[in-house]
């Protein structure tokens, strides 16, 4: 049997962390996850808490150490501020700048084939900030991204549409942020444009996206935080790495033309991150393009 390969849940005491490895367990993927946090007693616990599940599952869960992770094949960051109610995850940049720098610092060194994957928010400007404190190829430092975001639209449109989420091929592009946009273009059903859809003609496609958008909003209003649907989102990412699916995926990647990080469709495999071309509207490009202006504009605070 081939070496499971490892995979470090940094902030994995907490919800999202929690959820992104009991993700994996449940998916039956064949790993080793260390759950690593600077409250090592919740650590433990959700360590503890997830190994009973791994009886049923070829995964295998444990508290981790700082000192273990830079020799694991996958790093997940997790962990940070939480984003209150009402908060843009623009303004959640400061107070977690200081604690990515904590982490590089702790995990050194770091596996030249390893590949890390930001969840924490602002995810854009978390990954690129990661790269360059790693100084890992930017197609190893991956952010989380839009897929989630994707995810909520292919819902709304399945339930407006009548058709299979599976089914449905539309992406959140540019931010993970208030200032995310449906790639309207390029969307397709079955390989037909979807604004050529006769209901989609008459829907009001700007309350769609704000829709999208305030989502995860509405969540932390009720509940405190999001982890269960970024869980099984970020699981998926970790999944196509280890299995080197070459599977299409909106993430957060380096983008050569814009000079950042960015939330695109991207193809996700043991490589890495590679972002593929996709076809935008001159609006849609100027959106592409806002998002990237204020992407960096924050990235050169640091």
């Amino acid at each position: 049997m081939a070496p499971k390969v490892r995979v470090a849940v940094i902030g994995g005491g907490g919800n999202v962390g929690a959820s992104i490895a009991f993700s994996l367990v449940a998916m039956q993927q064949h790993v080793e996850i260390l759950i690593v946090d600077m409250n090592e007693k919740l650590a433990a616990g959700q360590a503890n808490d997830i190994a009973d599940a791994t009886n049923l599952s070829p995964a295998k869960c444990r508290l981790g150490q700082f000192s273990e992770v830079g020799d694991c094949d996958i790093i997940v960051i997790t962990a940070g501020a939480r984003q209150m109610p009402g908060e843009p995850r623009s303004e959640l940049m400061g107070r977690n700048y200081k604690i990515m720098e904590s982490i590089v610092n702790n995990i050194q060194p770091i596996k030249e084939t390893a590949c890390i994957l930001v969840v924490s928010n602002p995810v854009d400007v978390l990954a690129s900030v990661i790269q360059k404190l790693t100084k890992l190829p930017p197609s190893q430092v991956i952010g989380s991204g839009t897929f989630l975001d994707s995810g909520r639209l292919r819902n709304y449109l399945s339930n407006l549409l009548k058709i299979s989420s599976s089914s449905i091929h539309a992406y959140m592009l540019g931010e993970h942020g208030d200032n995310q946009f449906v790639g309207w273009s390029s969307a397709t059903i079955g390989g037909i444009p979807l604004l050529s859809n006769e209901i989609i003609q008459k829907a009001n496609l700007q309350e769609i996206e704000k829709s999208i958008a305030n989502k995860a909003y509405q969540i932390i209003d009720a509940k405190g935080s999001t982890y269960y649907g970024i869980g099984l989102h970020a699981a998926m990412i970790i999944r196509s790495i280890i299995g080197n699916e070459y599977k299409v995926i909106p993430v957060s990647t380096y983008m050569k033309e814009y000079d950042t990080y960015m939330s695109t469709p991207s193809v996700v495999s043991a490589e890495g991150a590679r972002p593929m071309e996709i076809l935008l509207s001159e609006d849609e490009k100027a959106h592409f393009l806002a998002a990237a202006e204020k992407i960096k504009g924050m990235c050169n605070q640091f």
